[in-house]
């Protein structure tokens, strides 16, 4: 109770900042990022395209990967009409097919720039039940997968452009609260989805892809951390706002719930504001493995708290961005997840 009421007023954390904050707000205080390269996926819209906004304002250049190319030049042409100066490279990039992770991350290895920030944003609520051409369930695949493999592409460059320039890289997860609602054995559920639609629950599926997140946070910072790597790896709840995600599924039921929720629901300034403080600010400098929202750390689920469920999700991620794995994937019969 005491949580919501904090949010409803807008009380800030130990950060100097709260719900009410805006991503603008919130960097404010932060170095000039001219010599920063940000990649960050979904920024064609909504959270993702404020937050490519506010970074492009601090002077970063930005990389803005997309499946909608059309989208993306829209998204660049906004940016550099407010600030000319920007550099902004758009490219192409399906998160839900791993053979367009692996043409992107060529492409942009051929173009020879630094990363130093990678927010891996992109987000999809699939209400009717779909499979990737990889064979696994289309949330699960777009939310998590592609951004596994994403980041597991990106980490030599990251860990050289921070060594070559003593400014450590930053990864953020955009993740949601949403996370919590997930309970069960994950790597069966993904199973029975990526195999049939029977036990297929989209909001479930969800959770899942964003519990997903969550762990790949914690298990890569650990990893991160063991190699002595100059990168950071974080995680954000952004808060609930009303994005195109959720305009899949329009009608009466759909506006009066958010009517009801108004009250809760971020404007987009302000939801971009802890992706934006977590992927830029100078006091989160060295910290690793954490979990924000609002702007400050926060408590994951107990199951997005547990190292056994990272590493196995971690083992079985391995398998499923595996070149040699079958066309049409089955995480139940390709990953022994018993002796685990």
């Amino acid at each position: 109770m005491l949580e919501t009421l904090k949010y409803l007023i807008g009380s800030t954390g130990v950060s100097g900042f709260g719900s009410k904050s805006t991503a603008e707000e919130a960097t404010e205080t932060c170095p000039d990022l001219r010599s920063i390269t940000a990649i960050i996926t979904g920024a064609t819209s909504g959270i993702g395209a404020e937050t490519a906004r506010v970074l492009a304002k601090r002077g970063a250049r930005l990389v803005l990967p997309a499946r909608n190319l059309k989208a993306a030049e829209e998204a660049k042409a906004r940016i550099v009409s407010e600030f000319p100066e920007s550099e902004i490279i758009v490219m192409a990039l399906d998160l839900s097919s791993l053979t367009s992770v692996r043409n992107f991350v060529s492409e942009l290895e051929s173009l020879n720039l630094p990363v130093n920030i990678l927010i891996n944003n992109a987000g999809k609520f699939a209400h009717e039940h779909a499979i990737s051409e990889d064979g696994i369930e289309m949330t699960f695949a777009t939310n998590y997968l592609g951004h596994f493999l994403l980041t597991k592409l990106l980490l030599n460059t990251m860990m050289k452009t921070a060594k070559q320039t003593g400014v450590p890289g930053r990864i953020v997860n955009v993740s949601s609260s949403i996370h919590g609602w997930f309970s069960g054995d994950m790597i069966r559920y993904i199973g029975q989805i990526s195999r049939s639609k029977s036990q297929y629950d989209a909001t479930r599926a969800y959770a899942l892809s964003k519990l997903a997140n969550v762990l790949h946070t914690k298990e890569l910072a650990q990893r991160l951390k063991q190699v002595d790597a100059n990168v950071t790896v974080n995680c954000v709840h952004p808060g609930i706002v009303r994005t195109r995600l959720t305009r899949e599924r329009e009608g009466l039921i759909t506006d009066l719930v958010f009517f009801l929720a108004s009250k809760l629901l971020k404007t987009i300034p302000q939801a971009a504001a802890t992706t934006c403080y977590v992927a830029a600010h100078p006091r989160l400098l060295n910290i690793s493995g954490k979990y924000f929202a609002d702007c400050n750390e926060a408590w994951t689920s107990k199951l997005g708290s547990n190292s056994n469920e990272s590493a196995k999700l971690w083992a079985a991620s391995e398998i499923m961005v595996s070149k040699h794995a079958k066309a049409v994937f089955d995480p139940l019969s390709a990953f022994d997840y018993h002796h685990m």
